[in-house]
């Protein structure tokens, strides 16, 4: 597994568990998690995790995570279909998207990230994708929603 996203999914936890104010302050809990940093490498993990320093309702500034736009997201989302979303099938409230091997997973994390609605969540195996709706969404409206989606970036 490389280092480096495994280190990064660190911070992201511990942004998400617990108060961090300074760069010294994640660089000492990196290092009880077995991850022997410097500032910058913080620092570039900070900005790679979209961390960003603010002030909460307490007035303690902190580092927290800038939620990703949703034009961001659906943008990427189109150029991902685009480029790896063959064919687009769909039974019930089920979504089968077929990709080239190895793709099905930045599709479906693609997909997960848009938080389209109707869109309960996704499983990816190698080059299968497969998107389930709610019932009532429907896997009709979640197929058309993605080869539109597909065919528009």
């Amino acid at each position: 597994m490389d280092r480096t996203a495994t280190r990064r999914r660190a911070v992201k936890a511990i942004l998400a568990e617990q108060i961090v104010t300074s760069q010294s302050a994640l660089t000492g809990l990196l290092a009880e998690r077995g991850f022997s940093v410097t500032q910058a490498t913080v620092s570039r993990d900070l900005r790679a995790v979209g961390a960003v320093k603010a002030r909460a309702g307490d007035g303690v500034l902190r580092y927290v995570r800038e939620p990703a736009s949703p034009l961001d997201a659906r943008a990427a989302l189109a150029a991902v279909l685009s480029t790896y979303a063959e064919s687009v099938r769909w039974s019930g409230n089920l979504v089968v998207v077929k990709t080239p091997p190895g793709a099905a997973h930045v599709a479906a994390a693609a997909v997960d990230g848009a938080e389209l609605e109707g869109v309960l969540g996704t499983v990816a195996g190698d080059d299968t994708m497969l998107i389930v709706a709610d019932e009532e969404t429907g896997g009709r409206a979640v197929a058309e929603l993605i080869e539109q989606i597909g065919v528009s970036g």
